[in-house]
């Protein structure tokens, strides 16, 4: 048994972390993200991942570890730490291997397959995930391409989208991972009215925005220009907000990308709707590289990851920043105490 005295701090939320492919950054910054007292004081955590790399990580940016480590097969709510180790000895995972790899695919497919489990069943009440290689679960077979895919398809949700927190910016994308000059095949209203629609209930349900205002972002240059850049914006965009408003949905656009983000910083808007990726990602890097914050929101449960990636150039080195991982967590605590309150608050 590891780490310090007992010293709960009443809170009844429990946040599962999964430590991430095990030879990227993930087990460096789930250490020094929980390591910081104002952190841990926040809630109970439960991390699954192996104690191995968890202790490597502590002993490299020496940290004392402050866990218990307790076998993954017996999962509870009621651990007597205030931080526990969901551990998983069976996969050997070299502590210097940091490129992709199919133990590295297998064990954090794994991790996050029970976090999921656990979040379903209640044993947790938000799921954060530290980073993952979508090659580690490429050569892992893995049936899915990354977080998204495996949170969709285990949630059984029939929608789902990314959002992004940095700092006052709330942020979905209406696509994600498509080439660019393939978005055209999938560019229909429904993939426009969906993120209005799920960030709206996002901003309402976690964040306490009564009546929220969103922008939507057009696709093309000057968001078409009246048809001389594309008509996507009204072929396609401005149905969408139509749709969205006759729901009774305060959303507004579309507008030119390039002047909209500067209006939604300065709180004419309280979330931005992005047509692709890039699109959205720049000004969210550019707000808050180290803080921003991905949520997967339109599932039943609670899933937010730090905005970064394995960093395996980086690994093993002890020059992680654990920042976004924080912010993750704190974003995460924030949406599962407020489901909580929706819950009482509405109980018979």
């Amino acid at each position: 048994m590891n780490g310090e005295p007992n010293n709960l701090t009443g809170t009844d939320t429990v946040i599962g972390i999964t430590m991430g492919d095990p030879g990227g950054i993930g087990p460096e910054i789930v250490v020094k993200a929980l390591s910081d007292p104002a952190i841990r004081r926040l809630a109970k955590f439960i991390i699954f991942g192996q104690d191995e790399q968890l202790e490597y990580a502590a002993d490299l940016i020496e940290v004392e570890p402050f866990w218990l480590r307790h076998p993954h097969e017996k999962l509870s709510r009621d651990y007597p730490r205030q931080v526990v180790v969901a551990d998983y000895d069976e996969y050997a995972t070299p502590s210097g291997m940091h490129k992709p790899n199919a133990v590295a695919g297998q064990a954090s497919l794994q991790f996050c397959a029970d976090a999921i489990d656990a979040a379903q069943r209640g044993i947790i009440d938000a799921v954060v995930t530290a980073p993952i290689s979508k090659t580690s679960w490429k050569l892992a077979s893995s049936p899915w391409t990354g977080h998204t895919e495996m949170l969709q398809e285990k949630c059984k949700s029939p929608r789902k989208v990314m959002m992004f927190v940095a700092g006052p910016l709330k942020l979905a994308l209406a696509t994600i991972h498509e080439g660019l000059f393939d978005i055209r095949h999938k560019f229909t209203i429904g993939c426009v009215f969906t993120p209005i629609d799920l960030l709206n209930d996002a901003l309402k349900d976690y964040f306490g925005i009564k009546r929220p205002r969103i922008a939507v972002a057009g696709l093309n240059p000057h968001a078409g220009e009246d048809g001389q850049f594309g008509d996507e914006e009204k072929r396609i965009i401005s149905p969408a907000i139509l749709l969205a408003q006759e729901m009774g949905i305060d959303a507004h656009g579309p507008f030119p990308a390039d002047t909209l983000f500067c209006q939604a910083l300065d709180g004419k808007y309280d979330g931005v709707v992005a047509m692709y990726h890039d699109q959205g990602l720049i000004p969210v890097k550019m707000v808050a590289f180290d803080k921003a914050v991905n949520v997967t929101i339109g599932l039943p449960i609670i899933r937010t990851s730090p905005g970064h990636g394995t960093a395996f150039d980086i690994a093993g080195k002890g020059a992680a920043n654990a920042n976004s991982l924080k912010e993750a967590i704190r974003v995460a605590v924030q949406m599962a105490n407020a489901k909580q309150n929706q819950y009482l608050t509405t109980k018979p």
